[in-house]
């Protein structure tokens, strides 16, 4: 495997018996899947687990990959489609999210008006509530949002990746915007249902 470093010699490599190159793809791609995952499961825990399966399961269908799309487009359509279909129900706190994340805080910032010690608890307190607002969601409207709002993916990509039409994707999008903002409505009222989401990015 020396020299191999592109998605398609690594899968080469892989399907020639070579399976540790199989693990160059998992650390890859399994950091940039992850805040979908924890997004739409709403627990790092099932977000873990469900990241191992995906990964396994692709591993094991890696046969049936024929690089129509890139590797990465591939495994996230596996990992959505298994965090909806596969979701464990659970009860959580709606802090639980933002712990998960705080590890990622570096340096605070020089701006004095981000220094104030509030601040943080103040925004990890608003990330939980639109995080248990987005767990309240049916599955499937709070898969689109996640997809467009806080992935980026446009209408067609969500729609290939559910696999619904592209009227499918608009209109569920609109009804679960719509439940958000009454669900966070006196929380973040001043923010919009779609940037109150992208702020959890």
């Amino acid at each position: 495997m020396t020299g191999c470093n592109d998605d398609q010699c690594l899968i080469a490599a892989c399907r020639s018996g070579e399976t540790e190159a199989f693990g160059s793809l998992v650390r890859r791609y399994q950091d940039r899947l992850y805040p979908t995952v924890l997004r739409l499961t709403g627990s790092a825990e099932d977000a873990h687990d469900l990241l191992q399966d995906a990964f396994l399961r692709a591993y094991e269908k890696l046969g049936s990959f024929h690089g129509e799309s890139s590797f990465y487009t591939w495994i996230y359509r596996i990992t959505v489609n298994m965090a909806l279909t596969g979701r464990r129900k659970r009860q959580r706190s709606p802090w639980r999210f933002r712990e998960d994340r705080w590890g990622e805080v570096t340096d605070p910032p020089d701006d004095p008006r981000q220094t104030d010690p509030s601040l943080p608890l103040e925004r990890a307190e608003r990330d939980g509530l639109i995080q248990a607002a987005l767990d309240a969601l049916a599955p499937d409207h709070r898969a689109v949002v996640v997809l467009k709002d806080l992935d980026g993916l446009r209408y067609e990509e969500i729609a290939a990746t559910l696999r619904i039409p592209v009227g499918t994707v608009r209109s569920r999008l609109h009804r679960a915007r719509g439940e958000l903002r009454e669900r966070l409505r006196g929380v973040v009222e001043e923010i919009p249902a779609r940037q109150a989401t992208r702020d959890l990015a």
